[in-house]
């Protein structure tokens, strides 16, 4: 026979829970004996580990006190279906982990795979962070009007960048956000927009967007778009269309 305290201990409560689960009438509290010491057996050590078993899983005491009562099919049967919330509860824990720590990992949680390779791709040939945060901010968009076609369009742009001209093309256009409107050199860099494809329609099925993403301009609209327009890139689509529509 234990006291109190060797069975709280045992069980890793503290003496005042014990207490308390007398108290909420879970647990009946037994009997001094002749030294004046309340003695607990084996069936007190059992229903104190049901009891606490069921309070860690965040059943409710009143519930435990519906079920210390209940015959053995009764409670093994609420222990069955308290078993299968915890496999929901587990389930969700693990979905909220997941998309805790993408939120450490980046763009991951709001893109692509294909489109967050792409933007690697951009930081590493030196491209601004401001124009790679504003190129992200339309591949999001284009990811939540287009969802299917997303991941082939960045995998069409990942590949222009093995060509070392339209690298320069790309960084030159993002030294040019900070050029003046009428810079003359935005001419020449028309030319060269175009000719990596430029300014396009979107297709019949709307299977493609307005620019084309493999037109290095894409960027310039979201700017736009967003309330931070470039003047420079605004010009230099001007100058796009107007080469585009003459030619």
């Amino acid at each position: 026979m234990l006291t109190i305290g060797q069975v709280a201990a045992h069980l890793g409560v503290t003496v005042r829970a014990v207490r308390h689960y007398h108290q909420r009438g879970l647990l009946p509290e037994p009997e001094r004996d002749a030294s004046g010491y309340r003695r607990y057996g084996a069936d007190a050590v059992v229903a104190l580990v049901r009891i606490k078993t069921l309070s860690d899983a965040g059943v409710p005491l009143a519930r435990i006190e519906e079920l210390m009562g209940a015959s053995p099919e009764r409670f093994s049967a609420a222990v069955s279906a308290i078993d299968d919330d915890l496999k929901v509860r587990i389930k969700d824990l693990r979905q909220r982990r997941s998309r805790i720590a993408a939120l450490a990992a980046g763009d991951h949680l709001f893109l692509p795979e294909d489109v967050v390779v792409l933007l690697e791709r951009l930081r590493d040939i030196g491209l601004s962070q401001e124009t790679v945060r504003t190129e992200r901010d339309t591949w999001i968009l284009l990811a939540a009007r287009y969802p299917d076609q997303v991941p082939q369009w960045a995998r069409t742009k990942q590949a222009l960048f093995e060509d070392p001209a339209f690298r320069r093309l790309y960084l030159t256009t993002d030294r040019a956000a900070g050029w003046d409107r009428d810079d003359p050199r935005l001419e020449a860099l028309a030319d060269e927009v175009n000719a990596f494809g430029g300014l396009r329609a979107p297709d019949a099925d709307g299977a493609r967007p307005v620019l084309a993403l493999d037109a290095l301009v894409a960027v310039t609209l979201m700017a736009a778009q967003t309330g931070k327009p470039v003047p420079a890139w605004e010009r230099l689509i001007e100058l796009c269309r107007i080469r585009a529509n003459s030619g």
